[in-house]
Order: structure tokens, then sequence, then C-alpha cells
């Protein structure tokens, strides 16, 4: 078996890397993938088209394809990640050309929905926006001014923080695209039933989380019928108790 591993928006394949490594069996091989724009992926321009979540989907199965050809797969996606994952396994359910064999998806955080530009994904493209036009210093200490960092802010200090990261990241200006476009994606849209797939999923989620709402977890599961819920602690209320939970709890779901 071969697991998966998609990151999340800005991030790199170290991020789930670091997360998963020390759970996952030993024999399992590991495929993490940097996304377009993304870690060492040096694609940071295109037609908008390329950075969605359908595009980066198509890229990441082809990429798998020609590393693991058809080894059945388990998927791990973290936000953004789980948008792409779940484009991969609406292909995989669909029989769609070039489709990856998935045989278990577990969804952390899911960030994406069925609308485009979803509120909680609000600030990516003005961080985006900001980037592009004062830099990665400047843009920061503009965006602290803004009432969308203030109101992370109220609800979640550690959530702020993953914001400000934004203009920390390696490139950052340079890849200012990808925080423009891909939040303007969609992970599922009206023609599609979530109900096709039917392999055992998992959806991961905490409380007090302004990316990463319950209400999208909670639409994802609706969605999914019969999907596993995996509860966390909020990240704010430690987050070392917050990494251990999401181990434990994958791991024991996984029958790791």
């Amino acid at each position: 078996m071969t697991t998966l591993l998609l990151h999340g928006l800005g991030g790199s394949r170290a991020q789930p890397l670091t997360l998963f490594s020390p759970i996952v069996p030993v024999g399992e091989e590991v495929l993490a993938l940097d996304v377009r724009a993304h870690g060492e992926d040096d694609r940071i321009s295109g037609e908008a088209a390329s950075f969605s979540l359908a595009a980066l989907a198509d890229d990441v199965a082809e990429r798998v394809r020609a590393s693991v050809g058809s080894s059945p797969l388990t998927v791990i996606g973290i936000s953004m990640g789980a948008g792409i994952a779940l484009r991969l396994a609406l292909a995989a359910a669909a029989s769609a050309p070039g489709a990856l064999s998935i045989d278990r998806l577990v969804f952390v955080r899911p960030a994406f929905t069925d609308v485009p530009l979803p509120p909680n994904l609000v600030p990516f493209p003005v961080i985006g926006e900001l980037l592009t036009r004062l830099g990665a210093v400047e843009g920061e200490r503009e965006f602290l001014r803004t009432a969308l960092y203030r109101q992370a802010l109220e609800e979640s200090p550690l959530g702020a923080e993953g914001l400000l990261e934004q203009f920390r990241s390696p490139g950052a200006a340079a890849r200012a695209r990808r925080l423009i476009e891909i939040p303007r994606s969609v992970a599922f849209d009206d023609s599609e039933s979530l109900a096709s797939i039917t392999v055992p999923t998992a959806i991961v989620w905490a409380p007090r989380d302004p990316v990463h709402p319950v209400s999208v977890a909670e639409l994802w599961m609706d969605e999914l019928d019969g999907a596993a819920s995996i509860p966390l602690p909020a990240r704010d209320d430690g987050y070392g108790a917050y990494v251990r939970a999401t181990r434990a709890g994958v791991g024991a779901w996984l029958g790791w």
C-alpha cells in the first residue's frame, strides 16, 4: 500500500510529512508532493484555470501514476490538500481516464466548499494582492491593520499567525498568484454527487479555526454519507495536544 500526502495552501510536502511520518507503519510507501507553485515546484505562472483544484488534482494524478503506477492509495489531504484529495476521489468514483486507485481517504480540516471563495478563504487573495503590490514586509504590516486579521486573531491566535506565515514563506511575493487564484476554486459543484465516493472516508476537524470552520467539515460530512468524524481539540488549547490527537485519531482510524 502507498500513502499519498497532500499539503495545505502556502505550505509544502514537509507539512504532512512532519505531521504523519511518525505514525506511518514500517514498510508503507509514502509519497508527498509539492503542489504547483508550492515548495520546490517552481511553476508560479499560468492561466487562472491551472490553479483550480481540479487542475491541481489532474497534475497530482499524473505525477503519482508516474511514480507508483496503479498502486492502491491511502490519501491524506490537509486543507487545500483535502480539496485536491476530494477531486481525486471524484475522478476515481467516475472511473475517469487516468484516475488513481484509491482505497481510503482522510480529509484533514477541509476548507473548500461548492462555493468559490467562501468567507473563510477571503483572507488569502487579500494577502496575495498585498504581496503583489507591497511585497512581503510591507504587505504584512498592511494586513495587520485589516479587519480580516483582527477577526481571525479574536477567534484563534494560532489561526491568525498562520495567515501571517503566508507573508513569510519562501518566495512569498513571487508565488502570490497561488493565494489569489486557488481559493476561488471549488472542491465540488452541483453536478457532482459526493455520495458516489464509496471508499472508507474520514473527516478530521477542530473547533475555533477561522480558515477551517466546523461548518465546512459538517458540509462535507453531510455530502459524504457515512464518513467517519475525527474531532480534535482546538489548536489554541495546546498545539502539542492537537498534534498528538491528530496522529492518534488518524492512526487509529487507519489501523496504524
